[in-house]
């Protein structure tokens, strides 16, 4: 290809350069035009020093326009045979000395090569900033796929629990914006590949460099779509103690999500149906609702894949889902996995399912590594103290302070040592937390862990998201702090003996030469609570004194709240009957005198209650 027909073929910018370039008469570019291959394989610049060389050229020149000029009497091309005609004698000014009109075309020769080199130099700045574009677009991919990796951190831990902030609006943006970046840089490289088709020449910088583009940006591409294909919502049963617990034969749901808002455009096919108000939106959401697991027995008659002796509750399951993303002529095969899953047969199970759940997300483990309990991590006190606190703030909308967690620190690990200021350095393992029993009793710390959070879920609620509900505290701690208080001031604790959750209360009275007496009721378990609202025992309990004259020894919230001020918002409308249920549910706890002066006051109620009903 000629230069000039390379020069003809430039941008708008350099097409401008080279039209002003030939404004003038000293070389037409009529004559350029036709007479572009001779001029361009002639030695000009040899010709301006050489005389002899020169005439030469110059008589070549004007055959040359000769024959054109008969040429367009051939085509009848009137105005172009009028132009070479005086062309041809303008050039006349040259037959004495031609050295001046070799130097002049040399100069406009040198000029074009000038125009040529800026505009494929701006090429290569041009090829240089997509390929320095892509850079940036890759690693802002990078740090978007690292805020990613955060949200999935985040939702790992807010399965079991945490208060971490799980929205995908700013990660939707972003991959949107990515993605719509990728798109355009791929329109972009197709429009110039289909522009290269039509106009290109020898040592184009594109043709070579356009091919790498293409793949860089294809690349990229990929990558956003392959990335933004993640499970929203874990797997969880309706009904179930939380996420990532499944029982056979019981449905669940699982939503997955590409983070990458599409309004009116692209085609996602997706193993169900999508979620048709989100996608209206633009969301791409498939939302499974009604799957459900079927046991299948394996070889040898056990249910696991493995040598290793885990239980059914510590074997992890993944669940994967597939799909085939198709927009603007990407086409990407998607997957993603949701969390390991504990699956479970009978609802018995739920207890020790929901311990390898929350012990494998507190750690927030490789969620690849299906065999974690094989070998499980301890965790430090502070991770698993987070963890508790998680649990009594979902269950109860209040975590647990400093205090309450020193207290179940103390229960673990014993008296801390002088010289050590907090719990942060223990350890816990996986077995002194599901397995091994507490000291002095018959059941393990998550089993009591757990019937306290449940009796706090179903019955005390209220009470322990006001603060009332002191909860963790040991006996010596309780009498440290009800020693000197007035009298009738109690605290409320769980009880530290009862298996699945009790709660108790204490109260100090003082005797008439002023010493102080601590008593403690026996712990209301959750047939009691079901029966009467903990507010209520609260409201009506009561002793029986000297001549059966009953009194209501709680008066004041620790450390000083009067009880109505601090509980009253709780009662129900009261009858008799209902403060005898209270009686009856305390008697248990009093002695034997007490006990009988309740029951004659119990007598006394139900007369009471009979007569007013008749």
């Amino acid at each position: 290809m000629s230069r000039w027909e390379r020069l003809k073929q430039l941008d708008s910018v350099s097409l401008q350069k080279l039209d002003e370039l030939y404004s003038g008469e000293q070389l037409p570019m009529a004559v350029r035009e036709y007479l572009a291959q001779w001029i361009e394989d002639q030695d000009w610049e040899h010709a301006s020093r050489d005389t002899s060389r020169a005439v030469v050229l110059f008589q070549v020149l004007l055959e040359n326009l000769d024959n054109q000029y008969s040429r367009f009497m051939q085509e009848r091309a009137f105005l172009m045979q009028r132009n070479f005609r005086r062309f041809k004698q303008d050039f006349q000014i040259y037959q004495e000395d031609p050295c001046p009109l070799a130097e002049t075309i040399n100069w406009f020769l040198s000029k074009e090569q000038e125009i040529l080199e800026a505009a494929e130099l701006a090429n290569e700045s041009f090829l240089s900033q997509m390929s320095s574009l892509l850079e940036s677009f890759d690693s802002l991919l990078c740090m978007v796929l690292e805020e990613l990796e955060e949200w999935k951190s985040r939702q790992q831990i807010s399965c079991i629990g945490a208060p971490d902030d799980t929205n995908l609006e700013p990660l939707e943006k972003w991959f949107t914006q990515l993605g719509e970046g990728g798109f355009q840089l791929r329109k972009f490289l197709e429009k110039l590949e289909e522009l290269q088709g039509k106009l290109s020449y020898e040592q184009d910088p594109i043709k070579v460099q356009k091919p790498i583009l293409q793949d860089r940006s294809h690349s990229v591409c990929v990558r956003v779509f392959l990335s933004a294909f993640i499970v929203e919502t874990q797997p969880s049963m309706p009904q179930g103690r939380g996420p990532l617990v499944l029982r056979t034969n019981v449905q669940f749901s699982v939503k997955t999500r590409l983070v990458h808002n599409i309004i009116k455009t692209g085609k996602v096919i997706p193993l169900t149906m999508l979620n048709m108000s989100e996608s209206m939106n633009g969301g791409m959401v498939a939302d499974f609702r009604h799957l459900t697991l079927k046991e299948q027995k394996v070889g040898g008659g056990g249910k696991g894949t493995s040598d290793m002796s885990l239980s059914v509750t510590e074997e992890l399951h993944v669940i994967h889902l597939e799909t085939q993303f198709d927009l603007h002529g990407l086409s990407v095969s998607l997957e993603t996995s949701t969390l390991p899953v504990v699956v479970i047969s009978n609802s018995s199970q739920q207890q020790s399912a929901w311990a390898s759940v929350l012990w494998f997300n507190m750690l927030r483990a490789d969620s690849k590594n299906l065999l974690f309990f094989a070998s499980s991590p301890t965790a430090s006190w502070s991770q698993f103290g987070e963890m508790l606190s998680w649990q009594f703030l979902s269950c109860g909308k209040r975590g647990l302070n400093s205090d309450q967690l020193d207290t179940i620190a103390q229960k673990l690990f014993g008296e801390l040592p002088s010289y050590h200021s907090s719990y942060d350095n223990c350890k816990i393992s996986w077995t002194k937390f599901s397995k091994e029993n507490i000291r002095d009793t018959n059941f393990t710390l998550w089993v009591w862990m757990d019937g306290i959070l449940n009796l706090v879920k179903l019955y005390l609620a209220d009470l322990w998201h006001d603060g009332s509900i002191m909860g963790f505290i040991t006996k010596a701690k309780e009498k440290s702090l009800l020693k000197g208080k007035q009298c009738g001031t109690f605290l409320l604790r769980f009880s530290e003996s009862i298996k699945d959750g009790g709660i108790t209360f204490s109260w100090v009275e003082y005797s008439n030469d002023g010493k102080h007496n601590v008593r403690t009721v026996q712990p209301f378990i959750s047939a009691d609570l079901k029966q009467i609202p903990f507010p209520e025992i609260l409201r009506n309990f009561q002793i029986m004194e000297a001549e059966n004259a009953p009194v209501y020894p709680l008066q004041f919230l620790y450390p000083n709240i009067p009880k109505a001020q601090a509980i009253g918002k709780y009662y129900n409308e009261k009858t008799g009957g209902e403060r005898v249920s209270v009686c009856l549910s305390v008697c248990c706890s009093l002695s034997l005198s007490e006990c009988i002066s309740v029951w004659t006051f119990m007598a006394s109620e139900l007369l009471s209650c009979a007569l007013t009903v008749h």
